[in-house]
């Protein structure tokens, strides 16, 4: 799957975008994802809404390996 970092949390990961292999729960890539990253990312992850080929998921729902994950900080202005 595709993950997509963007503004903050970009920053904290170290990327814009990372590829992962597995197939896995919403719920098992975030747990990734934090051990990956470490603490700083996991810190931006608590604010972050998470879509998954554009939707909404709950930790549960199971992604594909061809899907896109948006990690996505909340936006300032308006």
């Amino acid at each position: 799957m595709r993950v997509r970092f963007f503004a903050a949390a970009a920053e904290a990961a170290g990327r814009d975008e990372q590829q992962i292999a597995a197939e896995s729960t919403l719920g098992e890539l975030l747990t990734t994802l934090r051990t990956e990253h470490g603490t700083e990312f996991a810190r931006v992850l608590e604010r972050c809404a998470i879509r998954v080929d554009g939707a909404t998921v709950d930790d549960d729902h199971v992604i594909a390996g061809t899907a896109t994950v948006d990690v996505l900080p909340p936006f300032a202005g308006g």
